[in-house]
């Protein structure tokens, strides 16, 4: 009986994981993003000057033509690839979502500016130095806000957003800094 309850546990847990992660890269989905930024939160790791908290929406440049040049399978697998190449490049207690499409976001903790965006390249250049099959080379653009207590996440994830399509509309394959933006006066700020 006893082994029957473990098993029966054991599978649960197996549910409850699949229920909140995706299913082709494996890595956290969006439905549970709200909950976990929600429970860091909660938890009193709010960015301070010393301890930042950073998010990025990482977004692959032209995947639509992947998907219609070579077919839906190579684009699955070029997903695949970038979401192994993220958990590389990032650490094992950063937070990895897919968004939906060929979007994933990313939160780092515990970091300042310099290192949360060098993460961020780090990834970037991972990416696009990997040859993926058949494929050839892909890039990835991404925009970056720092996450502050108080404010609602679907602000700072506009942020980045308005950070991401800045850095697609300027060449693609880079990373930008929605506050360095905004301080150089290349993004206006909406109050």
């Amino acid at each position: 009986m006893l082994r029957g309850f473990a098993r029966f546990l054991q599978n649960y847990r197996s549910l409850l994981d699949d229920a909140q992660r995706d299913a082709l890269t494996c890595l956290r989905n969006r439905k549970t993003f709200d909950d976990v930024i929600l429970r860091l939160f909660a938890g009193g790791a709010e960015s301070s000057a010393e301890q930042g908290v950073w998010l990025g929406i990482v977004d692959i440049d032209h995947f639509k033509r992947v998907n219609d040049t070579f077919g839906h399978l190579y684009g699955d697998e070029v997903l695949l690839l970038v979401a192994q190449l993220m958990q590389r490049a990032f650490r094992q207690h950063d937070l990895l979502f897919r968004f939906g499409g060929e979007a994933f976001v990313i939160v780092v903790r515990g970091v300042d500016r310099d290192t949360a965006v060098s993460l961020f390249e780090r990834l970037r250049l991972a990416v696009a130095q990997h040859l993926f099959p058949q494929v050839g080379q892909v890039t990835l653009s991404t925009g970056i806000v720092e996450l502050t207590h108080g404010r609602l996440i679907s602000e700072m994830l506009d942020e980045a957003d308005k950070a991401l399509y800045w850095a697609k509309q300027h060449g693609r394959n880079r990373a930008a800094l929605y506050a360095e933006l905004i301080a150089s006066g290349q993004l206006q700020q909406i109050a």
